[in-house]
């Protein structure tokens, strides 16, 4: 096989061969340009604590006998639907399980919705050191560890929270490749869909990007603060709650800098516009943990075609789910704050993300998640 992250043609015939094994038929709308989306399976455990099995299986960590288990607190079913507290450690078995070649590895992340519920997911695999992370050749059950934040949600079993992207080989570019394709396709676009001079971009191991705070194209509304004892969210209910129950809009500073409160979820937008094209898969990623104690994104992947369709769309805003630890963070305006990471695929996908798939967020400004009725944006 060559080098690169499987489209989704090569994702069905991943099913179809059995690299990707499956309880109920997967469905059509699971197949993402790039990813798959996981689905819970009929049985949450509610947890003491998170936990990495390492060398061995999760149900082995967990014990035979859940009764008896050290870890598990509650058995929850998911079959008519569950409400997840905050704060709570919750696992979930998924429905999908794999069986992978030996020269195939996979990744998670978290679905655009989930991190904007600022819900704290991860996948665990067996006999592994890492979260998310899916060792080559890997056979063996998947896990979703759930952990609602800012607000109580209800989710059903089938619900889909985490998407995952299998490789195989060498697929990150490095920042000269990065630079070459910039100046065939720029991939940075200002608000008036003018391509930001690959001169003015900035690579360091991905492409940097920065966050607005100056309100323009959205009312003079910065950003939106969770509050504090919200109601629950049910994920199926989409353009269903008022914004106003859940979040606190943040207006434009008097000056270019806005203080983030500790420990307290934020929903800010990125001060360029990007494009993926479809040749390439993209994830979000810490700019510099030196840069402040500050988390920038829960969720990270970019289909191809994001902020490009078909070739027409000029760029697409950055939504980024922030929370600052342990202190108050100052943030400027246009101050570096993620930067994205391009992969290449194996082949062009089918379908690209706004073209002939429901894109939730393909125009989007300063959007919350789907479940929330939007406000008309500038």
């Amino acid at each position: 096989m060559t080098d690169g992250v499987l489209a989704d043609r090569e994702l069905r015939r991943a099913v179809a061969e059995g690299w990707i094994r499956v309880v109920e038929p997967v469905a059509d709308a699971q197949f993402q340009p790039a990813s798959l989306d996981l689905r819970l399976g009929p049985v949450g455990y509610q947890l003491r604590a998170s936990f990495l099995p390492f060398r061995q299986t999760v149900q082995s960590r967990l014990g035979e006998d859940l009764a008896q288990s050290d870890l598990v607190i509650d058995r929850v079913s998911l079959e008519s639907g569950a409400t997840l507290q905050r704060g709570s450690v919750y696992l979930v078995p998924l429905l999908e399980s794999l069986a992978l070649p030996p020269h195939v590895r996979g990744r998670s992340n978290p679905k655009s919705t989930t991190g904007r519920l600022d819900i704290f997911t991860r996948v665990i695999s067996d006999g592994t050191p890492r979260f998310d992370e899916i060792r080559a050749g890997y056979r063996g059950g998947l896990y979703l560890e759930v952990s609602p934040q800012s607000f109580p949600v209800r989710v059903h079993a089938g619900a889909s929270l985490n998407q995952l992207r299998l490789l195989t080989g060498q697929t990150a570019m490095s920042d000269a490749e990065l630079e070459r394709t910039y100046r065939e396709t720029p991939l940075l676009y200002d608000d008036a869909g003018r391509p930001i001079p690959v001169e003015r971009a900035v690579f360091n191991d991905g492409l940097c990007m920065g966050v607005d705070l100056s309100g323009v194209r959205t009312g003079g509304i910065i950003g939106y603060r969770a509050q504090p004892n919200p109601p629950a969210v049910d994920l199926a209910r989409v353009d269903h709650y008022d914004p106003a129950e859940f979040w606190e809009p943040i207006k434009r500073p008097a000056h270019d800098a806005y203080i983030l409160e500790a420990n307290r979820f934020y929903i800010l937008v990125s001060k360029e516009r990007i494009r993926v094209p479809p040749e390439f898969a993209a994830e979000m990623v810490v700019y510099d943990a030196g840069a402040g104690e500050i988390r920038t994104h829960y969720a990270g992947f970019f289909d191809p075609g994001f902020g490009f369709g078909d070739g027409s769309v000029l760029g697409t805003r950055v939504v980024m789910e922030v929370r600052a630890r342990e202190v108050p963070f100052m943030v400027y305006d246009g101050q570096t704050s993620f930067k994205v990471w391009f992969e290449r695929l194996r082949g062009r996908p089918e379908r690209v993300y706004g073209v002939g798939l429901g894109s939730s967020y393909q125009h989007q400004t300063l959007t919350l998640s789907k479940q929330f009725r939007r406000p008309a944006e500038g």
